[in-house]
This record gives C-alpha cells, structure tokens and sequence, in this order.
C-alpha cells in the first residue's frame, strides 16, 4: 500500500486520540510519536479527524494533476456527488466552468457509474442468488474486509466502484482521455493506485478548493436539476438503496455506516448469524457525506443529507448497457503481517502493566484500546508501551511521590484555596499527634494551625519562607514555608521540626547567661577586695608617712 496519510512528527503530542479513535488500531507509537502502519491502515482517515495537533497530513496529487493537464491530453473530472454539500449552492454545470478555467476539459458526475453500478446490484441479486451481498462502492469497507474479514469476501460485490465505473465510462467515450476523481475520500487514493488505468490521480475537495483560490476562480451560486439522477442519492447513509430497485425476492436490504457497526456486522456474517441480505457498508457515519475530508470537517449531518436529496432526481441517468465482465473487480486477501503473541506472552506483559490478575484489567481505554489484553498484544507486536497505560502511570507516580512524601522528615500539609487539608504526611501527622490523615482530609487548616500565614499567602501570592514558629499546642517548634501553586490552585506548607535545635539553643543560652553572671559576680568580688586593699594601703602608707615625718623632724631637733 502507497503512503497517502503520513505523521507530521513535530506536531504529535502523544494524547494517543488518533488510537483511540481507529477502528482497526493500525497506529504505533515509538519514541512518543504516533506512526501510522500502512498494512494495517484503512484508510478511513478519522485519525486525520480527530487528531488535535494537525499532526497527520494527507499526500496531495496536485501537481500530478498538473502534470496530466500540461501534457495536452483532455483531462476529465469524475465529481463525487457529495460536492453539493460541500460546495453550498452550486450544481455540476457550475463545476465544470469553474474547473475549465483551470484547464479540465471538463466535469461529470461520478453519480453516472454510481447508476452503472447500482443496476448490476439490482442484477446480481436476481440472476446470480447471492446468499449475501455487500456493497463495493467504499474502498475503506474493501480493505476492512481484505484485511481484517478474509471470510466475508465471498460475499463482497465483485465489481468496480461508481469511481472506477465511470471513468471507465469516459476512457471507453473518449480513449485519449486522463481522468481525476474529486469528492471527499482518502481511501480513493489508494483505490486508483491500487487498480491502475482507470483513475490517474485523486484530489479531495480542500486540494481542489485551494487550487481554485490560487488561480482565483469562483464557482458560481447556480444549480442545475435534471430528473435523470437518481444515483444522487449514493453519498447518504440508504442512499444505495433507494437509488436500487430491491425487488429481488426473499432478500433483505439494509444500510450500515460507521466502522465500528461494519466491523459488528461482518462479525455476525462470518458467525452465521445473516442470510439472504444485500447489505449497502460504508466506513463513515452519514455515509460519503461524512467523509473524513469534506472540506473544513464539513460534517453538517442535516444540512449535507438535504443538499444531496435536493439535488437528486427521480429516475436514473441514460447509461449503456454493460456486461458483468467489463466492470468485474478482483478482490485479494490482504496480509497485515501480523504476529500474536501466546496466552504466556501475553500474561507476562500484563504483570509488567501491574495487571496481576484480572480484576486488575481495568479496560480503561485511555491508551485507546478496548481491554488491558488488547493494548499487551500490541505491545508485543512494537505497537504499544507500556507507559500508554494511564492507570499504570498513575500508580508508579503515586507510588514514588507517596513514597518521598511519606518518608521525608519535613512535615507537608497540601490545602485547597479554601483552606481545607487535601492531603498530610506521616511527618505532619507526628508533629500534630494525629493518629491518621482520615482525622483532619478536608477539614479547615484551623483545626491544626494558626491560618494566619495561609490566608496571606493565599491574598497576596508571595510565598513564606522559613518562619520560626511555635506551635503551643503541640509544644514544638518548626521552620514554616508556605507555597502557593497557582496553576492548580493550591497551598503547599512545608514544616521542619527545629524544637531540639531550638531546645538547645535556649539551654546554651541559659549557660551562657549563668556564665556571663557568674563572671560579673567574680569581677564585682574581685573589684571590691581591689578596693579594700587599696583602702588598706592608702591607710597604711598615711600612717608610714607620719611616722617618718615625726622621725625626720626629732631627727633635724637633733
């Protein structure tokens, strides 16, 4: 298979969307970037829908286009006729002027195969009395069935698509014709590369609509009408049908849309459980209509079901006659190369998901895969990791902050903007001589704490950091800091027990005090024998110095 839907990788983020939205789970995932697995794909392009990031993109025929209408032969465009809901107010007369300005030799309806086609419906239930019939008109039912349902394929109408029908048509009227399919399908894409000379190359409406705009041709608001189209009807959801003339005996006709009810579907054919039936498939809800490239995600489901019927007629358009030989369509069995993993296998990746048994399998879905089982063999297939799986991630990051939060000395407190407790550590829970966390979960700080310093962080934003408090209650001191997450809207209180640092602060204060004390009693002791025995002195050296004046005086008598 051609690649016509590719990853823009730059652009994928990993939310695993597109997965969850592909039917077949044709999407791997390496290095956190989603691939796309061709052999598996088909090619419904709802990934390229649903996709958030634009990350998928679709390969554009543009200038193979170009190319043919620059080699001079005539090209022809087959219009899907789903264009009327996509181009609002204009019929296929509008079209083909506006497509002539950009060289077409000319514009027709696809809805002229969808009438060759739907007559050897009509044909085949009557004269071949197939037990089961479903339709071949959707590329992206084909391959679901080639891929995925080899055992319906006998029941697959084996002939050509309205698309191939009818530029068959137009290469028989005029042989020296190219012809390029426009509508709203990815799949057609690999349909006309897959069944070569028939359909040269495929644009969808956004390709045509851009080209338009850069040659600035406007298609004008004019609507044509013709009874003769009825084959209109093709791109809504019955649309087969009603263009049908169901009136081969003992069948039953139904209309299915949406992968997921084609894949039920097919799963009661290959089950038994249908017989008799005509069954008109397509891949999109709503039908063509729907597609995953209607310009802009035109799904207006109402509006594009109205603009269809509106246009269509009453009767079928003027075709030949052809036999079955000439719009017979081989269909092969596709092999996605898919190898399964044994029950063995696949148990031991669920124990590495942390699946140990199975109340364990939570099916979740948000790897985008229906069960724990389903998501295990696309691991072993290198589709899958194992940290697509959300609950698994979840847990192993709860476990390692639980186990950090629990095993830290530092108390946390986490509140709400209401300051209510959402969650408390093991060292919280010390400090506050709380016996479990279940005592104060969403209960106000004030129950354990001064609010004070919560409520203006809170008010103001500006954090507390390490602030010495006294927790009289508890009797302890701690170093507070108070955080405040705006983003998620939260108070995180940080609490270190600093009540045997602060106790043996205020002892080596004390001793320090009775030192300082006990050496200004020694100094004020010491000073006051200082000055006695100066007094002493003072006393003794008067009473020498009389003496020795009265001795110098009898002296000098003398």
């Amino acid at each position: 298979m051609s690649e016509f839907l590719r990853l823009k990788k730059s652009n994928c983020k990993n939310c695993y969307k597109c997965i969850r939205h592909c039917p077949v789970k044709s999407i791997r995932f390496s290095g956190n970037q989603a691939h796309i697995v061709p052999e598996e794909c088909i090619l419904c392009g709802q990934c390229f829908v649903v996709c958030p990031q634009d990350a998928k993109e679709i390969i554009s025929e543009l200038e193979k286009v170009k190319v043919l209408i620059g080699s001079g032969a005539p090209v022809i465009a087959s219009i899907a006729p789903s264009f009327v809901a996509n181009y609002d107010g204009c019929g296929i007369a509008a079209l083909d002027k506006a497509l002539k300005k950009l060289g077409f030799a000319g514009a027709e309806e696809t809805a002229i195969g969808a009438t060759i086609v739907k007559k050897e419906y009509d044909r085949m239930l009557k004269e071949d009395h197939r037990d089961i019939l479903i339709s071949s008109c959707c590329h992206s039912v084909n391959l679901l069935i080639q891929k995925y349902f080899p055992g319906s394929m006998q029941y697959l109408a084996d002939i050509m698509s309205p698309m191939q029908a009818h530029c068959r048509d137009i290469k028989q009227r005029n042989p020296e014709a190219k012809t390029v399919f426009i509508g709203p399908c990815l799949a057609k894409k690999d349909e006309a590369d897959h069944y070569r000379g028939i359909v040269d190359a495929v644009l969808i409406f956004e390709e045509l609509t851009n080209w338009l705009a850069e040659e600035n041709v406007t298609i004008e608001k004019e609507k044509d009408s013709t009874e003769k189209s009825k084959a209109r009807l093709f791109p809504t959801t019955g649309g087969i049908l009603k263009s049908m003339n169901c009136d081969a005996a003992g069948y039953t006709y139904m209309a299915i849309d949406g992968a997921e009810n084609c894949i039920a579907a097919l799963k009661d054919i290959e089950s038994g459980n249908l017989q008799n039936c005509f069954i008109e498939m397509s891949a999109c809800v709503g039908s063509c209509v729907g597609g995953p490239v209607m310009e802009k995600y035109n799904r207006r489901t109402v509006h594009n079901y109205a603009a269809v019927t509106s246009y269509a007629g009453k009767q079928d358009f003027e075709t030949k006659p052809v036999t079955k030989a000439e719009i017979k369509k081989q269909f092969e069995y596709i092999d996605k190369k898919q190898v399964l993993p044994d029950e063995a296998e696949i148990q031991s990746i669920l124990r590495k998901m942390g699946k140990m048994k199975p109340s364990q399998e939570l099916n979740c879905g948000s790897c985008g895969y229906n069960t724990c089982r389903e998501k295990a063999v696309a691991i072993f297939q290198g589709k899958a990791d194992l940290t697509m799986c959300l609950p698994f991630l979840k847990e192993r990051a709860e476990s390692f902050s639980d186990n950090i939060i629990n095993n830290t000395p530092n108390a946390i407190i986490v509140t709400n903007e209401n300051l209510e407790v959402q969650q408390i550590n093991r060292a919280a829970l010390k400090i506050m001589n709380l016996r479990s966390e279940s005592d104060v979960l969403g209960e106000q700080i004030i129950r354990i704490l001064e609010p004070k310093d919560f409520m203006e962080v809170r008010n103001t934003g500006v954090s507390v950091r390490d602030k010495r408090v006294y927790l009289a209650e508890y009797k302890k001191y701690v170093e507070q800091t108070i955080l405040y997450d705006r983003d998620f809207r939260i108070l995180i209180c940080l609490m270190r027990d600093v009540t045997a640092e602060e106790t043996e602060r205020t002892k080596k204060e004390t001793i320090s005090r009775h030192t300082a004390e006990i050496a200004d009693n020694v100094v004020d002791k010491q000073m006051r024998i200082v000055q006695e025995i100066a007094s002493l002195l003072g006393e003794t050296a008067a009473e020498t110095k009389i003496a020795l004046t009265k001795l110098k005086e009898s002296i000098a008598d003398e």
